[in-house]
């Protein structure tokens, strides 16, 4: 009731607001009249100066007074008719349409399209329930965060999340926070170090690598600090220490290890001297790009990292097996906030690699981190 209470108000006052120019007087209509009216009351002034003066007779003054008394008797009524005279046709059209039609019109489209029955739910209501919907989730958790800062636990809740949403920026703020509050983990400096890759585009510089470093130092046997580490030593051009390190790790990894395909892959291109990519192996930067890149300004590393993307974009539309140039552009696009991009490249990367492939299944893994949609050729 309290919803249809407010809709009628509003509609009156919008009315309202509508008609008030309708019913106001065309303002030439109300001017002619009085106009008149006011020139003969000023030539019956004067008639009255020049007969005192001595400048007219007085029989001529008083038949010229006449005439003009009977001027102005006639304007006189033409200004009271004026006044009274009704809205026209059109005018009175447009107030009914007002009045009537609009608000008749406004409640149809309404019901034809509205959820009048949908029950109320404000904002605080929907923060204290949010259900499934992530962005409201993440919102709740910002809000509280704005409240206490100093709250370590929610910024590394909200770290891998901002992540997965492709919000680099913001993810590499929380992990930053949640650091520094609740000091460094594996899994807070890995999640660091990837955002911070991310953001570059892949590469791993300097600031992730320390991250990278740190994290290995607090668990020997950690593989994706070591596999950033060796792609590291590889976009520096140190091409037989990262085989090394890429080797390494395949030693030492399980034979159903969800990285392993990719680790043989570098180890193959790093054995073959296999350029696959813009400036390096596998769609990496050479040591200069990287060198350049950490001295650059922010809009100029990102005009850096859209022309390696769409040089990447170009190689792998000639060479559509290259594996690992899908996953970075996908996650590319994503960093440069082109999510149509991303999508695209996911379906067209899906046509070579099967989702029921092994690297399939890391595609449509990326995706769901990523938060992309496979167009169902996902499983």
């Amino acid at each position: 009731m309290l919803f249809w209470i407010l809709v009628a108000i509003l509609t009156a006052a919008v009315a309202a607001v509508l008609l008030l120019p309708l019913l106001r007087r065309p303002p030439a209509a109300a001017g002619d009249a009085s106009h008149d009216v006011e020139v003969y009351r000023d030539q019956l002034e004067e008639l009255k100066r020049d007969e005192a003066t001595g400048l007219i007779a007085p029989n001529e003054a008083e038949l010229a007074r006449a005439e003009v008394a009977r001027r102005l008797i006639a304007a006189s009524k033409a200004e009271a008719k004026e006044k009274a005279a009704p809205a026209t046709r059109s005018n009175r059209l447009a107030q009914a349409f007002v009045i009537a039609i609009l608000p008749i019109t406004g409640l149809c489209l309404y019901i034809a399209n509205g959820r009048p029955d949908l029950p109320a739910q404000p904002l605080a209501e929907r923060l204290a329930n949010p259900g499934n919907d992530v962005n409201i989730l993440i919102a709740r958790a910002e809000g509280h965060l704005a409240r206490n800062p100093d709250d370590g636990a929610g910024w590394d809740l909200l770290a891998p999340i901002y992540y997965r949403n492709g919000r680099m920026e913001d993810a590499a703020n929380a992990f930053s926070q949640a650091i520094r509050l609740l000091g460094p983990t594996q899994e807070r400096l890995d999640g660091y170090a990837e955002t911070l890759i991310a953001q570059a585009n892949g590469i791993v510089t300097a600031d992730a690598r320390a991250r990278l470093e740190q994290s290995l130092a607090l668990q020997a046997d950690n593989p994706r600090a070591k596999y950033y580490l060796a792609l590291a030593l590889e976009q520096d051009g140190r091409r037989d220490e990262a085989r090394a390190a890429f080797e390494a790790m395949a030693k030492d990894a399980p034979a159903d290890a969800p990285w392993l395909p990719l680790v043989n892959r570098h180890i193959a291109a790093l054995a073959d001297g296999t350029e696959t990519g813009p400036g390096g192996a596998l769609g990496n930067p050479t040591a200069g790009d990287v060198a350049a890149a950490e001295e650059m300004s922010a809009g100029d590393r990102q005009q850096m990292i859209a022309g390696m993307v769409d040089s990447l974009a170009a190689k792998l539309a000639e060479d559509p097996d290259n594996f690992e140039g899908w996953m970075r552009i996908i996650r590319s696009y994503v960093v440069l906030d082109q999510r149509p991009k991303a999508e695209a490249a996911l379906q067209t990367a899906l046509k070579t690699f099967p989702a029921d492939s092994e690297n399939g299944k890391q595609l449509v893994a990326l995706a769901r981190d990523l938060s992309i949609s496979t167009g169902g050729g996902g499983q």
